[in-house]
């Protein structure tokens, strides 16, 4: 009876502590959560793609660390990460926020990356071409043996993440994709972070990014009008345009400017006829986002239509493509979702220039 006790007692202490685990101050992402024990951690994703049935569980373990038998995960990792592999550009920056870039042993499309720190990795062979996201070359990544990949997946199809998953290489999905407001992206580094073992590093780095960009939205609010705004551009003669429930749109939103199609909601880009935006939009102070083009030629080699719109002849028009790294990638989509406080600032001091005149833009330019 002594020893049914002892062991008795002893499961219960072990139950216990899953349920004392301490939670990770998640303060505006809602796509993943994190509790914190002894020397192991659970990170939930609820958002790998959009529309996820069932979120995911991962169990982040330190050396030697004593796990309770009944705790239920979907792939379990060692902690810190000595040598990783992601799949998507906007995990670089949190890799070098976190001085670990240097883990970084391969990533499927080398030429997409543009940062330059990153780049002097590629360049000297430490970093290895794992081909298409869509379809990564498992026999180089299975022989790079990773610690663990980072998953990017737009569904629950991706037989290349099962093949590696069956070798014994963890996969982990990271949805920073999905979070709708600026500043649920960036505290994506937090995911990051528990990775490394440097959870109160990538607390203050989110700390001082969201204090900037408060204080930028602060600021916005002093400026006497709110400028009308359009974005995007056309394609095969339509029109797309962010949704006003939209990434984008929040920016545009807290810049204080008027986003003319606030008031739209949905997933992914409105498709709308070039006569209605013409009708809607003509007279709109400001154009950001224009697509791929980086000069007024451009823009009116594509269609002379453009010429109609206020933005064009104030010169009004802004786009991100005019900041690309050494071999083509736009930096927006590489370092924005981290900062959105540089964007925000970016806009600021376009709709409202009194406000910020020292600010020197870093993604959003005027075109040539």
């Amino acid at each position: 009876m002594l020893c049914i006790s002892s062991c008795k007692n002893e499961s219960e202490g072990k139950t216990a502590e899953i349920q004392q685990g301490k939670e990770v101050v998640i303060s505006n992402a809602r796509g993943f959560q994190i509790t914190k024990f002894d020397d192991y951690s659970l990170m939930q994703v609820n958002t790998p793609w959009p529309e996820a049935k069932d979120p995911f569980i991962y169990l982040l373990n330190e050396k030697d660390a004593e796990i309770p038998e009944n705790i239920e995960y979907d792939q379990i990792v060692e902690v810190p990460v000595k040598k990783i592999v992601v799949t998507s550009t906007t995990h670089i920056p949190a890799l070098e926020a976190l001085e670990e870039e240097k883990t970084l042993a391969g990533f499927p499309g080398l030429n997409y990356i543009s940062s330059e720190k990153t780049r002097k990795l590629i360049k000297n062979g430490s970093v290895s071409e794992l081909g298409q996201n869509e379809n990564i070359n498992t026999e180089v990544l299975i022989d790079l043996s990773p610690d663990v990949v980072i998953g990017f997946a737009i569904n629950s199809s991706n037989k290349s993440f099962e093949t590696i998953q069956k070798t014994g290489i963890p996969v982990i999905y990271n949805g920073d994709w999905t979070e709708l407001t600026p500043l649920g992206k960036a505290e994506w580094i937090k995911f990051f972070g528990a990775l490394y073992g440097k959870e109160e590093k990538a607390a203050k780095i989110f700390q001082n990014i969201k204090d900037e960009y408060i204080k930028a939205k602060e600021l916005a609010k002093s400026a006497k009008s709110s400028p009308k705004v359009i974005s995007g551009s056309m394609y095969n003669d339509n029109w797309y345009m962010p949704y006003g429930n939209s990434w984008q749109a929040q920016f545009i939103k807290d810049a204080n400017a008027n986003y003319l199609y606030a008031d739209t909601e949905g997933d992914g880009s409105l498709s709308l006829a070039f006569e209605s935006v013409l009708e809607k939009a003509e007279d709109a102070e400001y154009w950001i986002s224009s697509g791929q083009f980086t000069s007024y030629e451009q823009l009116f080699n594509e269609s002379e239509h453009y010429r109609r719109f206020k933005a064009v002849k104030d010169e009004k028009v802004y786009s991100v493509s005019l900041f690309q790294g050494e071999t083509g990638g736009i930096i927006f989509y590489e370092l924005g979702p981290q900062r959105p406080d540089l964007i925000l600032k970016d806009l600021i001091s376009i709709f409202h220039p009194e406000l910020l005149k020292d600010h020197e833009q870093v993604f959003y330019k005027a075109l040539n």
